[in-house]
C-alpha cells in the first residue's frame, strides 16, 4: 500500500517538474525573441550610422548645394506683401462678400486684369501686381460664441435644440456663421492695398440685402407710427385727468365756502397721472431704440479696421526654399540609400 502511494507521489513530482521545465523553456524563447529584436534594431542603427559617417561628405555637400540653390531662388523671387481689413456685415451682405472674394480669385486665375482694374478702380498694371484674396471669420471672444449659440438655439425647435450642444455648434460652424470677417489681400506691390477698399465696399451691394434693409425700414416706420399713436392717446388721457382734477379742485372750494352749518363732502376721483407718465416714458424709449437701430444699421457693412497704407511682407514656410530644398534633398538621399541597399540585398539573396 505504501509503495503505491510513493509511486503516485513520484509521478506527481515528475509532472510538476515537466511543467516547470516547459514554462522555463517558453520564457527562454520569449526572452531570446525580445533580445533578437533589440539586436536587430541596434544593428540596423549601427549600420545606418556607419553608412552616414562614411558618406558624410557627400550628404553635407548635397544638402549645402540644395540650400544655396534654394537661397538664390528665394532671393530672385519678387517679395509678396499682404494686408487685411476687418469688416462687420449687416442684412446678410456677408454672402455676397464671400461670393465676390471667390470671384476676384477666379479673375486672377483667368488673368482678367481689365475687369479687376474696373472693380478696384486701379490701372491694369497695378491689377497685375495682385496675387490673391482670402476671407476668414473675424476675431471673436468666448462670449461672442455663446451669444451666437443662444441665438441659434432660439431660432430652432426647442426639442431639436436639446440634441445640439454648444461644442457641436462650434465644431459645425462655417464661414457664414458670424457677421465679423477678416478680408486679406496679397500683392507684389506693397502700397496698393488702400486703393482696393472702394472695390471691396462695392462687394456688399446686392438686391437681397437692399430688399432686406427696405423691409426693415418699413417695419420700423410701422412701429413708429403705432408708438406715436399710443403716445397721442396717453397724452389725451393725461389731459382728461388734468381736467378732472381741476373740476374736483373747484368742487372742493365750493364745499368749504358753504360753511360749518352745511358740510358738504365731495369724494376725490382716483387719478393715474403717474402710471400714464411712466407709460409715456416707456413708449418714448421704444421710439428712441427704433431711431437708434435705424441710425446704427443704415449701411450694409462697417469697416472696423481698414487696409494698411504699406503691407506686411509675407513669409510662409512653403516659400522658404533655403529650408525646403535641403530637406527634400536629404529625403531623396535617404530614399536612394534604401533603394540601393534593397537592390543589393535582392541581387545577393540565395
Amino acid at each position: 500500500m505504501s509503495n503505491n502511494s510513493n509511486n503516485q507521489q513520484n509521478n506527481e513530482e515528475i509532472d510538476l517538474g515537466q511543467l516547470f521545465n516547459a514554462i522555463g523553456r517558453i520564457f527562454d524563447r520569449f526572452i531570446r525573441f525580445i533580445s533578437s529584436i533589440f539586436k536587430s534594431v541596434f544593428s540596423t542603427i549601427i549600420y545606418l550610422i556607419k553608412d552616414f559617417i562614411l558618406g558624410f561628405k557627400y550628404i553635407i555637400g548635397v544638402v549645402l548645394i540644395a540650400a544655396l540653390v534654394g537661397f538664390f531662388i528665394e532671393r530672385s523671387r519678387k517679395p509678396i506683401y499682404n494686408s487685411q481689413m476687418v469688416v462687420k456685415t449687416y442684412f446678410d451682405s456677408k454672402y455676397q462678400l464671400v461670393t465676390n472674394v471667390n470671384y476676384y480669385n477666379a479673375l486672377l486665375a483667368d488673368k482678367n486684369y481689365e475687369r479687376l482694374s474696373e472693380i478696384f478702380q486701379v490701372n491694369p498694371e497695378s491689377a497685375k501686381e495682385l496675387v490673391g484674396f482670402s476671407i476668414e471669420p473675424g476675431p471673436e471672444t468666448e462670449n461672442d460664441r455663446i451669444l451666437q449659440y443662444d441665438r441659434f438655439v432660439k431660432s430652432i425647435d426647442s426639442i431639436r435644440a436639446l440634441d445640439i450642444t454648444y461644442e457641436d455648434f462650434i465644431e459645425n460652424r462655417d464661414i457664414h456663421s458670424g457677421d465679423l470677417f477678416i478680408v486679406k489681400a496679397e500683392s507684389f506691390k506693397k502700397d496698393i492695398f488702400k486703393s482696393l477698399e472702394p472695390g471691396f465696399k462695392s462687394s456688399f451691394n446686392n438686391a437681397y440685402s437692399t430688399k432686406k434693409m427696405q423691409k426693415r425700414d418699413s417695419m420700423i416706420a410701422i412701429q413708429k407710427k403705432n408708438i406715436e399713436a399710443s403716445i397721442a392717446e396717453v397724452k389725451e388721457l393725461q389731459k382728461i385727468y388734468i381736467d378732472v382734477l381741476e373740476e374736483e379742485s373747484q368742487t372742493t372750494k365750493a364745499s368749504i365756502a358753504v360753511g360749518d352749518g352745511f358740510p358738504l363732502k365731495q369724494e376725490k376721483s382716483e387719478t393715474k397721472e403717474y402710471q400714464l407718465l411712466n407709460q409715456e416714458i416707456n413708449l418714448r424709449n421704444e421710439l428712441r431704440k427704433l431711431e437708434e437701430q435705424k441710425v446704427e444699421e443704415n449701411v450694409f457693412f462697417d469697416v472696423i479696421s481698414g487696409f494698411q497704407l504699406i503691407g506686411n511682407r509675407t513669409v510662409d514656410l512653403i516659400d522658404r526654399y533655403s529650408i525646403i530644398f535641403p530637406a527634400i534633398a536629404f529625403i531623396f538621399l535617404i530614399l536612394f540609400y534604401f533603394t540601393r541597399r534593397t537592390i543589393k540585398f535582392v541581387l545577393n539573396y540565395e
